[in-house]
This record gives C-alpha cells, structure tokens and sequence, in this order.
C-alpha cells in the first residue's frame, strides 16, 4: 500500500479499537468509581507507550521539543482527558450503543474546528457525509 493511503489503514485500527474500548469500558466500569476506571486505563496505556518507545527506539529528549509544541501537546491531553472522564461517566450511565455514537459527534466537530482554526477545505459531498454522521448519531441514540 502507498505511504500517502497508510492513514487510512491507521484509521480503521483505531475505529475498530475504539469500539473495544467502549464494549470493555462498559463491563470494566461495573461497580468501580468511572473516574477511577479512567485512571487506570491511564496508567495501562502509559505503560504500553514506555514498551513501545524502549522496543522502537523512538525515545526523544525532551530539550528537543519545541515550547510550542509542549503548549498544545498538554492542551491535547488536557482535552483528552476530559473527553475519558466524560466518556466513562456517560458509558456508566447509559447503553454503550447509544453512548459511542454521539461520542463520535466529535467527527462532526473536528471538521467544524478545522475549518475554522486550521484554514481546511472541506468539498460539498465532504460535509454531505458529515451531515449524514450527525444525522445518523442523533438516530443511533433514539431511546425507541
């Protein structure tokens, strides 16, 4: 496959284990405290990033990160985590089937946001099926 389509490959991984995570999350979360569930899925996944890092190599020094970078690689974190404890209070709460999708409406809003602050460029038939998610997502979570 072609290094420029690789993302799209990437994507689908993450689509599908997305969706584990909502199925596991919601069986995890039975009578523990969500925002205690969501530490320790913090701390798993920080151990599988260190193996990965040590076994690739890819370690870098921190003086090499620009403070630029910092400023909105703690940003993207700070949100990150607000959208995990967000995320497993809602699947607490309510059917994972309903929960997940209108998490998703974050594709609706990543869209909106890089228009708006990245300067991107989205065709007609590109927001026809950012409609049609939004559409779907409000469907998806119909009590019926």
């Amino acid at each position: 496959m072609k290094a420029d389509t690789s993302w799209i490959i990437w994507a689908l991984l993450s689509a599908g284990f997305a969706a584990l995570t909502a199925i596991f999350a919601k069986v995890g979360i039975q009578n523990v405290n969500s925002d205690f569930a969501t530490f320790i899925r913090t701390l798993v996944i920080i151990g599988v990033l260190a193996v990965i890092l040590a076994a690739t190599g890819n370690w870098q020094s921190p003086t090499s990160i620009s403070g630029r970078t910092y400023v909105f690689l703690i940003l993207s974190g700070l949100a990150t985590g607000a959208s995990w404890i967000c995320y497993f209070r809602a699947l607490q709460l309510g059917d994972a089937a309903r929960v997940a999708p209108i998490d998703k409406m974050s594709v609706l809003l990543v869209a909106v946001f890089a228009v708006v602050f990245l300067g991107e460029r989205l065709s007609a038939i590109n927001w026809l099926g950012v409609t049609l998610i939004a559409g779907g997502t409000v469907l998806v979570a119909l009590k019926a």
